[in-house]
């Protein structure tokens, strides 16, 4: 049976463009589209598609007042279209924040064979989104807005203490991973050991991911630059559109940024981070792989546990998409499985601990 979507854009242009791509893919059918949210509401409720596809800015109700109501009264998988701008980018990861499952791009006429791999991504992202785990937060709040509620100050409870046994923990994601990563953000300290992400994201996307971090987590939360040393209480998100791995120099770990071909089809590839984390810290890495789509991270975090790292797996149940911890659960390579809620405590429990005064 074909994945039935609902295609909605301000743009007639786009809404043609949208629905001609999407008919291309065997499986799937744009049973309609609308240019606004109150024609959208309309046929969501004649039509009763599987999936939409909606765009950010739209007059009247824009596309996150939209979602925000559509998330509290009728909860569906949506893949958000959006202009690669750093505005564009801010409303996509607060649209990410309500309960949307995915998004991409708008599709660019630079020739055939990029609008073919553009449609090929979409088409993806709408499959993943069909089987998605929806998140719907209490009212669909913003989850950053919830998130300033639990930063009090800990308490009499342990933390990894310098230089934290020389570990490192390298985390990777992909769809659903923007809220999942704040999940386990949350959980750390500010004095936590260096952490190293990869988030399959456009370049425009993650300095502004970094900085939305850096404002509801204790540690400092930064968009990696080559040539960084790792340091305590120092996340780093790789940028986009470039691999991000790590070489021992002497008593320091050093970041490089590089742009050879994707792995996996992405750049940057989680493949790449865990591949080199295992070669240059050997047992002293700490590998997480968090929800996401296809098989990225699998054979890299295999090859940090063979090398002695401690490796975590998110559960299915709390995933958005359980492809990428299945993958790698299933060749061996996750040594446990633990629910996102959990998984920053397991992580900070291997690490030398002291009470708080």
């Amino acid at each position: 049976m074909s994945i039935r979507v609902l295609v909605v854009d301000d743009s007639s242009f786009m809404r043609r463009q949208l629905s001609r791509i999407i008919g291309t893919a065997p499986d799937i059918e744009v049973v309609g589209t609308a240019g606004d949210a109150h024609a959208a509401r309309d046929m969501l409720l004649a039509l009763k598609p599987d999936v939409l596809t909606l765009d950010v800015q739209m007059p009247g109700m824009n596309g996150l007042e939209f979602l925000e109501r559509l998330m509290q009264k009728r909860p569906m998988p949506v893949v958000m279209v959006s202009a690669f701008t750093q505005e564009g980018s801010e409303t996509t990861l607060k649209a990410l924040e309500l309960g949307a499952v995915d998004f991409i791009g708008k599709p660019r006429a630079e020739s055939l064979q990029r609008l073919d791999e553009y449609g090929r991504e979409l088409a993806e992202k709408i499959r993943a989104a069909k089987g998605a785990r929806l998140r719907v937060n209490a009212r669909s709040k913003p989850a950053a807005l919830q998130a300033k509620a639990t930063l009090a100050p800990l308490k009499a409870q342990p933390y990894p203490v310098g230089p934290a046994g020389g570990k490192v923990i390298f985390i990777g994601a992909s769809t659903g991973g923007t809220e999942a990563i704040k999940k386990v953000l949350l959980g750390m300290p500010a004095d936590c050991p260096p952490i190293l992400i990869v988030q399959h994201m456009p370049e425009t996307f993650s300095a502004v991911f970094a900085a939305n971090l850096d404002r509801v987590c204790r540690p400092r939360v930064r968009e990696a630059q080559d040539g960084d040393v790792a340091e305590e209480g120092t996340v780093y998100i790789t940028k986009g559109n470039h691999h991000m791995q790590v070489k021992k120099e002497g008593e320091r770990l050093l970041i490089e940024l590089v742009q050879t071909p994707p792995v996996n089809g992405h750049r940057p590839s989680v493949d790449v981070l865990f591949a080199s984390a295992a070669a240059a810290m050997g047992r002293q890495a700490v590998g997480v792989i968090l929800t996401g789509m296809g098989k990225d991270g699998a054979q890299g975090l295999l090859s940090m546990r063979r090398a002695g790292a401690h490796t975590f797996g998110q559960d299915e149940a709390s995933c958005v998409v359980y492809g990428m911890p299945r993958e790698a659960f299933q060749i061996g390579a996750v040594e446990e499985v633990a629910d996102i809620a959990r998984i920053a405590g397991r992580v900070l429990a291997l690490f030398p601990v002291k009470k708080r005064q």
